[in-house]
């Protein structure tokens, strides 16, 4: 797999964190990982500031490529100022499309529930889970510290028992899947699935 090269000023998004929103490249050095060429980079997000990185390991995709949820552009998205239907707090608990999907595998369903593990409710991990779910570059602008706790509360207990439900259609369909993704899974993901004695 050859990777993309990436210059200064090239306008980025990592897939795997678009709550740090697009990300502008400031520095390119050419380096190796496990014997194959790659970058160090150091890019400055828009929402999580200067990072250095390395692209064998970042998943970064250029923000012209990035579909419109993974860029978090400026711009009114909250749906109160967009005439949206869906209130902002049901818009606050709402799963993303990719873990709901009913035409993609079960498998891919786990995948990106699990990858919600990665947040929390303490500092920034709330904010980054805020701007993921809303798309604003600042959340503390539309909601208040409180509101955001009690919200992730909530988002929570969905969580959970999606997950509860997608594993059990993994277990059926794919169990060597199953058992592959809880091994990736963040280890706040197995914590919880112990908890809940999902794998019995």
């Amino acid at each position: 797999m050859v990777l993309k090269t990436w210059g200064f000023g090239d306008k980025v998004v990592h897939s795997e964190r678009p709550e740090w929103g697009i990300g502008q490249v400031t520095s390119a050095i050419a380096d190796t990982h496990e014997g194959r060429a790659c970058q160090r980079l150091t890019i400055r997000f828009d929402r999580a500031g200067v990072k250095n990185l390395n692209s064998a390991m970042a998943k970064l995709i250029a923000a012209d490529d990035a579909p419109a949820i993974l860029q978090h552009e400026a711009g009114p998205q909250d749906p109160l100022l967009t005439g949206s239907t869906q209130t902002a707090k049901d818009l606050m608990l709402k799963l993303p499309a990719a873990a709901t999907d009913p035409f993609s595998t079960p498998r891919a369903r786990l995948t990106t529930t699990l990858r919600l593990y990665r947040f929390s409710e303490h500092g920034g991990a709330l904010i980054d889970w805020a701007a993921a779910q809303s798309g604003l570059k600042d959340p503390m602008t539309r909601f208040s510290r409180h509101e955001l706790e009690d919200l992730y509360k909530r988002f929570v207990m969905f969580r959970d028992d999606h997950l509860r439900k997608v594993m059990l259609e993994c277990k059926r369909d794919d169990p060597s899947g199953l058992a592959e993704e809880i091994r990736n899974a963040p280890r706040s993901a197995q914590q919880v699935i112990k908890r809940l004695d999902l794998l019995r």
